[in-house]
């Protein structure tokens, strides 16, 4: 009954840079109202989502295959235990995120101003990041997370509502598919059902998202951008929202089995 795999491994690095780079997003609009180039912010982050997206793509098959490949008498024990590891690697990834964050907050503003005199040429700027000079003033601006990063944030300025709402969409974002996975095993007789409706899991949580939460920190940016807001408190929203998102990985623990069971449940009123 062996719970650590040479694939096991392999899938927690892949979700460990998806959740690094999810975590680093919301370091975008803050690179971006520093420099007032919200929109090329943007525009250079997407080469960052496409990794995280093909890293997406090449771990989902593999972590079906754990179900495949489980032993049939201990299957449900084994497979919880390699999900709840593979739950562990987004807060891995999360927390490897937050560290990077001053660091990348200072790089990728500079990328953004290279990307402007490149005249939005991405494999120019790439040409020049693979440069020793650039690589060498880069690493000037390498830093850890500080006290005062903390300290110069109010927390009246924190809307604990979107805290909760972010930590909660994180949680279910986190867990879909590996609960809809696990369901498969918890009703075999309907098993297709419960794995397909980890797209309505995840679906449901990205309109969440999408509609509760980008928008006020996007209005947050343009307001920094635009003179109308305040740097900090921009800052400390950012914070906030990644210290939600480490948050809701942690809680994506508690409700993997009832999420799991309640996905097995509803297949009921589908098939």
């Amino acid at each position: 009954m062996e719970v650590f795999t040479g694939k096991l491994i392999l899938i927690f690095l892949f979700i460990f840079v998806i959740h690094s780079i999810e975590t680093l997003a919301y370091a975008v609009r803050l690179s971006g109202a520093r420099v007032k180039m919200i929109a090329s912010a943007l525009a250079l982050f997407n080469v960052m989502v496409i990794v995280s997206r093909l890293a997406n793509m090449m771990q989902q098959p593999f972590t079906g295959s754990l179900i495949d490949t489980a032993p049939p008498v201990y299957a449900l024990q084994v497979v919880e235990d390699q999900y709840r590891i593979l739950i562990g690697a987004s807060t891995a990834g999360t927390i490897a995120g937050i560290i990077v964050f001053p660091t990348f907050i200072a790089l990728f503003s500079r990328a953004i101003i290279h990307l402007a005199n490149e005249k939005g040429s991405i494999p120019a700027l790439i040409k020049k990041g693979f440069s020793m000079e650039f690589f060498m003033r880069g690493w000037k601006h390498f830093r850890l997370p500080k006290r005062t990063d903390i300290k110069e944030i109010r927390f009246s300025d924190i809307p604990m509502k979107l805290f909760l709402m972010n930590m909660i969409i994180t949680a279910i974002y986190t867990i879909g598919v590996l609960a809809a996975l696990y369901a498969s095993l918890l009703v075999p007789e309907r098993a297709a059902t419960a794995v397909m409706a980890s797209g309505l899991i995840n679906g449901i949580a990205t309109i969440l998202l999408v509609v509760f939460v980008d928008p006020k920190v996007s209005v947050l940016a343009d307001d920094v951008v635009n003179n109308r807001g305040s740097y900090r408190t921009l800052k400390g929203v950012s914070l906030m929202m990644v210290t939600s998102r480490l948050f809701g990985t942690l809680l994506a623990q508690v409700l993997f089995i009832p999420g799991a069971k309640y996905v097995a449940w509803f297949t009921k009123f589908i098939v």
